[in-house]
């Protein structure tokens, strides 16, 4: 598992990609977000801020966790070029997935791979878990899980059905979902590595909330970082997707921010930071 508090999300920056990557690791960050889908992504141009991360800046590959994910066609923009055969069966899809994204990438090996969303039948995703299995007994994947995936029986039955527990679960963590408390609370319980996202963007009343500005303004920080640090104090790992360089430095920062006089002692603050916690987590 990383050792990463944050980790950079390159959904829908596009062109704007490479110099996003590079001005994100630059300020700090150190796990990078991707996947082998042209629709949202352009894990090529992920690739190319590697590159150029490494020959000018000296920041190698092992130095970083790079995490990328199979998508399966259902997700796909198919009027553009896919990272597989569609013709082929799913273990053959998602191996030469990898292998594009492995080429795009510049890397011989992959930190993390996700599958993007279940598929429509749960035979077929226990079938694609195999696959990452494989790849991770290879060597070719460190990590291996599951995003958008919204329904713990799911990730239940791919242990019980290969005897391989997930290992990561990235899904949307906002007001929509209630900050999918019971993906989020099985994660916290098993050691599983829960990743969100529309942390910010999706919970707007949040972030508006009279205790959470509290918080912020008694540590001399921004509302969204005293909701990343929040959510990270309780073992979640937030993924940031801002393309402002400000912003990037103060979601490095986040991790520095103490709330532990806030969760544990009595008083206007920490009473502020219960309704909060009672809000995400129901304590």
């Amino acid at each position: 598992m990383t050792s990463c508090k944050i980790i950079y999300g390159t959904a829908w920056k596009k062109e704007r990609t490479t110099a996003l990557v590079v001005c994100a690791v630059l300020n700090g960050f150190r796990a990078i977000d991707t996947a082998a889908q042209p629709k949202h992504y352009r894990e090529d141009l992920v690739g190319e801020a590697l590159r150029l991360l490494q020959e000018k800046h000296g920041i190698r590959r092992e130095d970083l966790f790079i995490q990328t994910k199979y998508t399966t066609l259902s997700g796909q923009d198919r009027s553009r070029p896919l990272p597989y055969n569609s013709r082929d069966d799913i273990a053959t899809q998602i191996e030469t997935s990898v292998q594009t994204s492995m080429r795009n990438l510049h890397t011989t090996y992959l930190d993390s791979l996700l599958l993007h969303s279940p598929f429509g039948r749960l035979e077929d995703t226990i079938t694609a878990w195999r696959v990452l299995i494989k790849l991770q007994n290879a060597g070719t994947v460190k990590i291996i899980g599951v995003s958008n995936t919204y329904d713990v029986n799911i990730i239940e039955m791919l242990e019980k059905q290969t005897g391989r527990p997930v290992q990561v679960v990235q899904n949307r963590w906002y007001e929509g979902n209630q900050w999918d408390p019971e993906v989020c609370s099985y994660c916290r319980k098993r050691g599983i590595q829960y990743q969100s996202f529309w942390t910010l963007s999706g919970s707007p009343t949040l972030l508006a909330h009279p205790c959470l500005r509290l918080i912020a303004r008694e540590r001399n920080c921004t509302p969204a970082q005293a909701l990343f640090r929040l959510a990270q104090s309780h073992g979640i790992m937030p993924l940031s997707g801002t393309t402002n360089e400000q912003h990037m430095k103060e979601d490095i920062e986040t991790e520095k921010i103490s709330l532990k006089e806030e969760l544990q002692s009595t008083g206007r603050l920490s009473s502020a930071a219960q309704e909060i916690n009672n809000l995400l987590w129901g304590s």
